[in-house]
């Protein structure tokens, strides 16, 4: 009896070991990846940033070519095509967040109340909503995206499934006759990628 009632314990401890194991992989699996906020979809009096640009060559502020530009930053050639989908991501194995990076060196932006369209070097149109918070992909590569206003400078974040985060954010300086674009790529809050762009209005 003795040794029945031992078993029993070390099979209830067993049992309430395991669950705690269990439940901790569970919270761990939640918390890896965070979500985005949304953000502001009123725009600031006087923020418009609708204009032919053209990037001003200096340093530190270059068209990030195409290929492997930085180690670990892959850029995707310009036939690549996005879509929106209203879906969860799913894994994907070698996910690279800066695959949903467009850059060039001529930019066509067109805001409307809703939103802005930029054009890349006419060959690619990025479209972003404010107050976005939805789910884009390339090809089988999924990730969230949330853009909006922060005060006066226009913030779309990408969060890819293995938690890296690509930050892009624009705003005018010099009386509205030069566009500041900064580019960050972020992973676990180590940063992987910055750059800095100019562009004067043509």
């Amino acid at each position: 009896m003795d040794v029945y009632w031992v078993d029993m314990n070390i099979s209830r401890t067993f049992r309430f070991i395991y669950s705690v194991l269990i439940a901790g992989l569970v919270l761990t699996a939640c918390a890896s990846r965070p979500e985005l906020a949304t953000r502001s979809s009123v725009v600031p009096s006087g923020a418009d940033l609708s204009g032919l640009w053209q990037l001003r060559e200096e340093p530190g502020s270059k068209s990030i070519p195409r290929g492997d530009p930085e180690p670990g930053i892959r850029i995707p050639p310009k036939s690549t095509t996005r879509t929106a989908v209203n879906r969860r991501p799913k894994r994907s194995s070698g996910t690279a967040v800066a695959m949903f990076l467009e850059t060039g060196a001529s930019l066509k932006i067109s805001q409307t109340p809703d939103g802005l369209f930029i054009s890349f070097d006419r060959a690619i149109v990025e479209e972003y909503t404010f107050g976005e918070n939805r789910i884009v992909s390339v090809g089988p590569i999924e990730a969230q995206r949330v853009s909006g206003w922060n005060e006066r400078v226009f913030v779309v974040e990408t969060l890819d499934d293995q938690g890296a985060l690509l930050t892009e954010s624009w705003h005018l300086e010099v009386g509205g006759t030069v566009l500041v674009r900064d580019i960050s790529v972020t992973r676990r809050n180590n940063e992987q990628f910055s750059s800095r762009q100019r562009f004067d209005r043509n």
